[in-house]
């Protein structure tokens, strides 16, 4: 995992929020306005209790006799400053759900296309369900929050420092009292958000690590049941879940007790008020009207205190999640795309070069070293070596999934890092061991070779490579459904759809991880056929498991512990006696149980 992604729980609240708005620009548009109905929303609500004050000392207790006209117009008022309270509360929601909902948009479509650009260990060694939670859930907890607590924060704030105003107006004295009783929980604030911070992201990890407990089980139903593990995955799942309960309950708990601290201040401020507010009456410091008011202003004073504490709660999670999103975005790609400004591969067969090139993997040993080799273009190349010896590795580089740590790979004489994106995957084409096929129809799945591809492109494709009867039988043809990974095919027919997917795309060079899973022969024959015409016209690199691979091939290339130890035609190789391709033929022919 890289320390950009972790560094990101380490970023405080306020650094959080600024770099948040910065991902998300669309949240500081109209912010001005949304404030000024903020302002409208908090002095309207301390308008009432000072309306009910008037109205009883100088409407109903005046010494001359209740004053009507005076009552009826502080009725009046008061209800025209519910009706304005109520108007710019709800165009504030209003715009700030608006605002809020552009802003998660912008950051959800950045986050995703930002997990694709991640470097392929980074994907690889976070989890799937982690991965997922940051993009949906954690943006999902940013989302209510903005929604619901956002400006509702600055509101209460704004209430509560208008309240305090009109109340020390009307009885320092009893101003004294409310803070006084609030002290303890304000003074607690820092304390409370420092450890809710802290609670919330730990559940938000144990949410991602959750949904990869759930989620891999899933995927990997069949492995589940062939080898009869459903109680121990049972049991992952089980500890999964009670992790993140366990996690909720203790952020819950302290939301809780904060909450309750809340409650606590309120009743101790309402119970001092009415005393003192009595004492100070009998003392003729305050009128009834004043006192009347106070109880209204405490209760204004009140509700937004209890309102933040539960904003607090929400923002700690709503903070823990944002971290994660940005930690995502802040990762950086290894594969920069030199976009506008990147060569172009001109059309045609591709000729290849590593210079010199060696690859690692962050804290390991090198995996590839002092690997230099020429393809000439049109030329069909098929890399040998024992499993762990680096083809793979060879093939992620010359498609340019990773950079070499030293060296470089170049197509047609150009550094593969100068090569804008857009023409490399025009010009080179991987075709993995287990071509992924998604959820939807055969047609939809070949697109992906050329996405604007007619019905009779894709059937001209299947023609050319010997497949057009194989399409035409089955249940549907091209509307065929293929499932989950391609489930509803079997092996060989899913390696089918990777060729004609390859052929869609009429690269310049293909580069084939070719299949192990063992097919029926007939299938095998139609497999070996479909490639030699998939090959033909362009240069190969296969990186090969099959003696037949390797014999078909113009040139063998020897891998062992990540350097080339041999080249040349199978021939000659394998008649080198004690040389590793020698040993790798004999293991082959045994295989095939051939003298």
């Amino acid at each position: 995992m890289s320390t950009t992604m972790d560094s990101g729980e380490e970023i405080g609240a306020l650094d959080t929020i600024r770099r948040g708005v910065h991902f998300s620009p669309e949240l500081k548009e109209g912010i001005w306005g949304t404030l000024a109905l903020a302002v409208v929303a908090s002095v309207g609500q301390v308008i009432v209790p000072i309306a009910v004050q008037q109205t009883l000392d100088r409407g109903l207790a005046r010494s001359g006799g209740p004053d009507l006209s005076f009552t009826v117009w502080m009725g009046v008022v008061a209800a025209a400053a519910l009706l304005l309270t109520s108007w710019a509360s709800y165009a504030m929601t209003a715009r700030l759900f608006s605002t809020s909902e552009r802003g998660l948009a912008t950051l959800r479509i950045k986050a995703f296309r930002h997990v694709h650009d991640l470097p392929l260990l980074t994907q690889n060694t976070e989890r799937r369900g982690a991965l997922v939670s940051r993009v949906t859930s954690d943006v999902d907890q940013v989302s209510q929050f903005l929604v619901f607590g956002g400006l509702l924060f600055v509101v209460s704030v704004g209430q509560v420092l208008i309240a305090t105003i009109v109340m020390l107006f009307y009885s320092w004295q009893l101003a004294l009292v409310v803070w006084v009783c609030f002290a303890p929980l304000f003074l607690s604030l820092r304390f409370f958000q420092r450890k809710l911070s802290e609670a919330y992201g730990t559940v938000r990890r144990q949410v991602g690590i959750m949904l990869s407990a759930i989620s891999e089980p899933v995927v990997g139903a069949a492995v589940v049941r062939s080898y009869a593990v459903e109680a121990r995955t049972q049991a992952r799942i089980d500890e999964a879940i009670a992790t993140h309960q366990s996690a909720s309950t203790r952020a819950q708990g302290l939301t809780a007790f904060s909450f309750s601290l809340g409650g606590v201040s309120a009743g101790l401020a309402n119970a001092g008020v009415l005393i003192v507010g009595i004492w100070l009456g009998f003392a003729g410091n305050i009128s009834a009207g004043e006192v009347l008011a106070f109880a209204f202003l405490v209760t204004l004073f009140v509700g937004p205190v209890q309102m933040g504490t539960q904003i607090l709660t929400d923002a700690q999670n709503a903070i823990a999640g944002w971290r994660r999103v940005i930690g995502i975005l802040e990762t950086p790609a290894d594969l920069v795309d030199p976009g506008p400004d990147g060569q172009v591969l001109p059309r045609g067969p591709i000729d290849v070069r590593f210079d010199d090139v060696e690859f690692a993997y962050p804290g390991g040993p090198p995996v590839l070293r002092d690997v230099t080799l020429e393809i000439d273009a049109g030329r069909r190349v098929a890399i040998v070596g024992e499993t762990g010896s680096g083809k793979s590795t060879f093939a992620k580089l010359l498609t340019r999934l990773m950079d070499p740590s030293r060296g470089a790979v170049l197509l047609d004489g150009v550094d593969v890092r100068e090569i804008g994106e857009a023409s490399l995957r025009r010009s080179v084409v991987l075709v993995p061991q287990e071509g992924f096929l998604f959820d939807d129809t055969l047609r939809a799945n070949v697109r992906y070779g050329k996405l604007d591809a007619t019905d009779a492109e894709i059937l001209g494709s299947a023609d050319e490579l010997g497949l057009t009867d194989w399409v035409a039988g089955l249940p549907r043809g091209l509307d065929t459904l293929v499932g989950q990974r391609g489930e509803s095919l079997s092996a060989g027919e899913r390696q089918l759809v990777a060729l004609l997917r390859a052929h869609l795309a009429d690269p310049d060079l293909l580069v084939l991880d070719e299949a192990t899973s063992a097919v029926d022969p007939q299938l095998e024959m139609r497999i070996g056929r479909a490639l030699e015409r998939l090959m033909s016209g362009r240069t190969s690199v296969t990186i090969a498991h099959r003696l037949s691979t390797a014999e078909a091939a113009d040139e063998v290339v020897v891998v062992d512990q990540g350097r080339i130890v041999q080249r040349g035609h199978h021939s000659a190789l394998a008649a080198e006696a004690g040389s590793v391709y020698s040993g790798l033929h004999a293991s082959w022919v045994s295989q095939q149980g051939k003298p």
